[in-house]
């Protein structure tokens, strides 16, 4: 005797839901603190580099600042497209959600929604990065040309 199995969609009460929800919450807010210490970082090692060329006397070893910022410039643009991708997926299981056709196979699909590379691009022209580091590569400039001459 052959039993069929209904499958029927989830309810937003559900605790298996809640906790899915949860999970993708917490990997969002992770997204955005790895994207607030890449500012964090970037500030102190570019400081610490400041320093040290300031101490030696030469003006345009500055300019090796450069490349830490231009690498936390990316990290930090690629934390932020995975926050917004995983935004995107937390956004689409809730409206799943809601029309009733989210299914228990929705609750093991814990990954970025969206093309990655799309995600970059809005990352690298959204103002949280790039008026970030453009006001850093000005203020690397001006301590270059001004304070360490």
């Amino acid at each position: 005797m052959a039993t069929e199995h209904t499958v029927s969609p989830l309810s937003e009460t559900s605790p298996s839901v809640q906790a899915h929800l949860g999970i993708l919450q917490s990997v969002i807010q992770r997204m955005a603190s790895n994207s607030t210490s890449c500012k964090t970082w970037c500030i102190t090692v570019v400081s610490a580099i400041l320093v040290i060329v300031a101490d030696k006397g030469k003006p345009n070893f500055a300019l090796i600042a450069l490349v830490p910022t231009l690498l936390f410039f990316a990290l930090d643009a690629y934390y932020l497209a995975l926050e917004k991708a995983f935004r995107a997926s937390y956004a689409d299981f809730v409206r799943k959600l809601h029309s009733g056709v989210a299914m228990a196979e929705d609750l093991y699909a814990v990954a970025p929604t969206g093309s990655n590379s799309k995600h970059q691009l809005e990352a690298l022209k959204s103002f949280p990065v790039w008026g970030f580091y453009a006001i850093l590569f000005v203020l690397l400039e001006l301590a270059r040309s001004v304070v360490l001459k």
